[in-house]
């Protein structure tokens, strides 16, 4: 046992260990006894749940990306973040994961930390928040730390919480309407943070943004943050014409989402190479356009979403693994050296393998991911298929998110209890 006071105050009560431990696996075994999911790899499933579990505030259902700061996504290089805080864009696959295995409790508990975190104005929205919904996460470097490996700079706080990225836009709305179509009691502040949102997208859609990847490079017209807002706007109508005792301004959202479909077809998709691209007029490629089909934005049988496919299979691989784009020249994310594959892009394949019919490959790399997990079944951030090895903050709420994701998606009617 390991136990701290302050000096000035009495030493806490001792405690029995054993008897601890004993209470503790008592409680962890009566929580995993919840999950419906009874298909393969359910050892697998329950323990990324737990981990999501492990990795939620309690006192505010807020859930970190990792409980770790500055572990390197390339061993002696730069991209060292810290990741101790809660991002919106991991609300929406982290309630269908807790909802779709049984675990309303917890996905009200975030419901409800995200409409606090988010309460005010819509221009204000942030990316992330602390676990209790504090707004202020300054970056400074510990200098007098040597980092892990020797990786340099040491990081605190996260200077991304300043960046504009609309598709966070997207996630909550996509979110909020999840949390009501599963029977979530609904709350009074809702539906009109939903409609003031909507009015702040009307215009903010055309603006750039630094994307989902934080990137330091620059702002740009990313594909990916454009799709969120196509379905922010359709998440709000289908809402509404599911509810409209709501009211709302059905045929202003409507219009509004063929504009922002219309604009990503347009614009966001390169017909001679037959893919979507990173962002307005590029060549590049980018895993988070395996959301398009996803999220409904074009049906999957669509060519241009298998030509998307077919292009990161080819493209953005590296053993078979997928990274989250191309890193060579520094050009996008303004940072220099490399990094591993990204673990939650590669179980985003296995998604769209399986939506394109592709269920045969989809499960022989989701097998291959569940591999990847360490001695205790917990997973990092990113893989360097090279050298095997984990890399990046660890254990990562988004790698476990898409096991459980991917877990249900290609085995979800066998496997439901």
């Amino acid at each position: 046992m390991l136990t701290w006071h302050p000096s000035h105050e009495p030493s806490p009560p001792p405690i029995d260990p054993y008897e601890a431990l004993r209470h503790s696996v008592a409680d962890w075994r009566a929580w995993a006894a919840h999950c419906r999911y009874r298909g393969p790899y359910r050892d697998a499933v329950v323990r990324s749940l737990i981990t999501l579990k492990a990795l939620t505030y309690k006192p505010t259902g807020g859930i970190v990306a990792a409980a770790t700061t500055s572990l390197p996504e390339e061993p002696g290089g730069v991209r060292n973040w810290d990741y101790r805080y809660c991002w919106l864009r991991d609300s929406t696959l982290t309630l269908g994961a807790l909802l779709a295995a049984g675990y309303t409790a917890e996905a009200e508990a975030w419901r409800d930390w995200l409409l606090r975190a988010v309460a005010g104005s819509p221009a204000d929205l942030q990316i992330m928040y602390g676990v209790a919904g504090e707004r202020r996460l300054p970056e400074y470097e510990l200098p007098w730390l040597s980092g892990f490996a020797g990786s340099r700079p040491v990081r605190i706080g996260n200077d991304a919480v300043n960046q504009v990225q609309l598709d966070v836009y997207g996630e909550v709305m996509d979110t909020l309407s999840l949390a009501r179509t599963a029977g979530m009691p609904p709350k009074p502040q809702m539906w009109e943070l939903q409609c003031a949102l909507m009015d702040f997208l009307r215009t903010a859609w055309r603006e750039p943004d630094e994307g989902l990847w934080e990137v330091r490079g620059g702002r740009r017209h990313f594909v990916h943050s454009k799709v969120m807002c196509w379905v922010a706007a359709d998440r709000a109508v289908r809402t509404l014409e599911e509810h409209p005792d709501l009211g709302g301004d059905l045929e202003g959202w409507r219009a509004l989402r063929d504009e922002v479909h219309r604009d990503v077809c347009e614009k966001g998709y390169d017909p001679v190479r037959n893919t979507f691209t990173q962002y307005y007029g590029s060549r590049e490629l980018d895993a988070a356009l395996l959301f398009i089909p996803r999220v409904g934005f074009l049906p999957p049988d669509d060519p241009r979403v298998v030509g998307t496919i077919d292009a990161i299979a080819q493209e953005l691989t590296s053993g078979g693994l997928v990274h989250r784009y191309s890193t060579l020249g520094g050009t996008v994310d303004g940072l220099p050296g490399n990094e591993g594959t990204f673990l939650v892009c590669s179980f985003w394949l296995a998604d769209a393998l399986h939506m394109t019919g592709r269920t045969k490959e989809a499960r022989e790399l989701f097998e291959r991911l569940v591999g990847l997990a360490n001695d205790v079944g917990l997973l990092s951030e990113e893989y360097d298929p090279v050298a095997g090895r984990q890399l990046g903050n660890f254990p990562q709420a988004f790698s476990h998110i898409g096991l459980v994701h991917t877990a249900l998606a290609l085995f979800g009617e066998d496997g439901a209890g």
